[in-house]
């Protein structure tokens, strides 16, 4: 019942759409009774049944002033006693039939219209909650769990969802007053043989009727928009710390929600359309049976007779009711179904978010002193990273980060834009607690290029202005032209206007790097750190982007992870990292004179 109420929470949030739907539905099956009723007094008009149709309030009693087709028995009763009043009875019996079947599938029609935008909502929503707490989920998280299951929450899941348990919606809200309007009807027509059905309906249930299969067909403009949105979240996924870097939470999430708008109304209109040739198929049948009936019965009327009465009205009506009944006991095994989908999901949507920002956070609007990192531990679970680091970063300075892999200098350099958070000792920004500080005004401050670039399936211009809200064209040029990336985007077939593919597989590596340079100095930090940005390029792509590297740290705060120590000999300070530990420290030179594990690096290297 936990994920029942999951459901219900989402879609009380359209009390309108909710109501319209019930209103329609009860209008639905009113004017379905009433049809069927009519089938009464027609029965006893094609046979002759005159004397029957006055009816005897004394005999029937009080359900009898309840039951709708009782009054229009009185008309036909008067109208069978003009000149071919029995013609004129029998068209209009014919006539109201197919009115209010007519009728009884428009608010079908309309409950089902007003239903399925809730139906899309509650998965529409379950869907932006998720990739809205994927972007605010620390970059731990996705240490920890694998890109393929979240993904699998965010569509087999939610198919899941969609496919079964959402369909209750429909069952649970339409259902329950069919039974109710059909069965009070039962009662009217006959109380007796009512409460024998209520001892034999648990049995005839199981014996008649079987359950519809519907068939849905799926739109191609909806995958397609649905896979716009896979390939959105899969991006995000993959560049998470790109986008908290640059801030880009928003314009990324625009982005989404701008696609799952899209998504959402090409899904209404497909299921609308789908619905729709139910409930005109079954007006089209009704009619072509009333006239059926309505030119039969006079043939009837002039040839034979018949004792009829309102059994066969009856037994219609009971007919009616056990697909309802049979679709209740379903439901069950839909909400079995869906239950571990809403789990999950709700799981996802639930997990702790533990980089939070303090109830009124400092603003920090300009970097101008140091990063102080001081007894810094940091921890995944039992296994230690950094430990006990001790290092300051003046303002202005480049600093080094070199060791083995796993020595933990990429942990290092996450904590300065606070993707984690230390477990022991104090990380600080101008004398303040990093925590303090709010975490756009944090990242704002920090411009970093990564050792795989993360580029989007998006324009060149976008790519670069991925960190900067309104770039002008002349600055994202500008930017370009400082990363030695200006020359070959002219040379592509749009210009900046071109798409880079997905994850950027239309450009080159050193192409690649050299547009994330480029988005760096647009954003122009004070603060600057690069992840080996050049230890994957070939070496005339190497020169380039090293070039455009140089460029972009020019009176910047630097902190550089250097793969190809060649590239860090001028920084003011290498910092030798070994199992989370400050092992050496100093220049190049002195570094060099102490003849320990950096000089074991540098000559490994063959650097002179």
């Amino acid at each position: 019942m936990k994920s029942l109420r999951t459901i219900f929470r989402y879609a009380g949030k359209y009390p309108k759409l909710i109501f319209a739907y019930f209103t329609c539905n009860i209008l639905s099956n009113l004017f379905a009774v009433v049809s069927l009723g009519l089938l009464s007094p027609f029965l006893l008009l094609i046979f002759k049944k005159q004397d029957t149709l006055a009816v005897d309030s004394a005999k029937t009693g009080f359900l009898a002033h309840i039951n709708p087709i009782n009054f229009f028995k009185v008309w036909l009763h008067n109208t069978l006693q003009t000149p071919n009043g029995d013609i004129k009875g029998l068209a209009v019996i014919c006539i109201l039939i197919v009115s209010f079947i007519v009728l009884k599938n428009v608010f079908l029609y309309l409950a089902i219209y007003f239903l399925t935008p809730v139906r899309n909502l509650v998965v529409n929503d379950m869907r932006t909650r998720m990739y809205q707490k994927i972007l605010v989920l620390p970059i731990g998280y996705f240490n920890d769990q694998k890109k393929g299951d979240i993904m699998s929450r965010l569509t087999n899941d939610l198919t899941d969802v969609e496919s079964s348990v959402i369909n209750l919606l429909e069952t649970l809200f339409r259902e329950p007053v069919t039974i109710i309007l059909f069965f009070a009807y039962m009662v009217i027509l006959s109380p007796q043989l009512t409460f024998f059905l209520l001892l034999f309906l648990p049995f005839s249930g199981l014996l008649i009727g079987r359950i519809g299969r519907s068939l849905k067909k799926q739109s191609t403009r909806a995958q397609e928009k649905l896979g716009d949105i896979l390939s959105t979240i899969e991006e995000t996924l993959g560049g998470i710390r790109v986008i908290k870097a640059f801030n880009a939470e928003k314009k990324q999430f625009d982005k989404f929600e701008s696609q799952n708008v899209q998504f959402l109304n090409i899904k209404n209109a497909v299921i609308r359309r789908r619905d729709m040739a139910s409930p005109v198929s079954e007006v089209l049948g009704v009619a072509a049976v009333a006239c059926v009936l309505w030119y039969g019965g006079r043939l009837v009327l002039h040839n034979s007779f018949l004792d009829p009465g309102d059994f066969l009205a009856y037994i219609l009506i009971f007919s009616q009711i056990i697909q309802p009944l049979k679709s209740l006991s379903a439901a069950s095994y839909s909400i079995k179904k869906g239950a571990a989908s809403i789990d999950r999901i709700e799981h996802l949507i639930a997990e702790d978010v533990s980089i939070k920002e303090i109830a009124n956070p400092v603003i920090l609007k300009d970097f101008k002193n140091s990063i102080d990192f001081k007894n810094v531990t940091f921890s995944y679970g039992e296994k230690i990273i950094l430990d006990d680091i001790n290092l300051k970063i003046e303002k202005g300075k480049t600093i080094a980060l070199v060791g083995s892999s796993g020595a933990g200098k990429s942990t290092l350099v996450d904590l300065i834009p606070r993707f984690h958070d230390t477990v022991k000792g104090e990380l600080l920004i101008d004398g303040i607690k990093i925590e303090n500080y709010s975490l756009k005004s944090l990242r704002h401050q920090m411009g970093i290029v990564t050792q795989e670039p993360i580029l989007f399936n998006d324009t060149i211009a976008n790519n670069i202005a991925l960190g900067m809200d309104n770039a002008t064209e002349e600055q994202i040029i500008n930017a370009a032209k400082i990363a030695n990336a200006h020359n070959f985007i002219l040379l592509k077939e749009n210009g900046y206007q071109t798409t880079v593919g997905e994850r950027g597989n239309k450009l080159s590596g050193g192409e690649k790097q050299r547009i994330t340079i480029a988005r760096a100095v647009l954003k122009n930090p004070p603060i600057l750190i690069l992840d080996e940005a050049t230890s994957s390029l070939d070496t005339e792509s190497e020169k380039l982007v090293q070039d455009a590297i140089n460029n972009l740290m020019h009176n910047r705060t630097s902190v550089v992870i250097a793969h190809r120590l060649s590239t860090i000999r001028h920084a003011d300070e290498i910092i030798v990292l070994q199992n989370g530990k400050i092992v050496e420290r100093g220049t190049h030179m002195t570094l060099m004179a102490l003849e320990g594990f950096y000089r074991k690096l540098v000559t490994m290297q063959a650097v002179k």
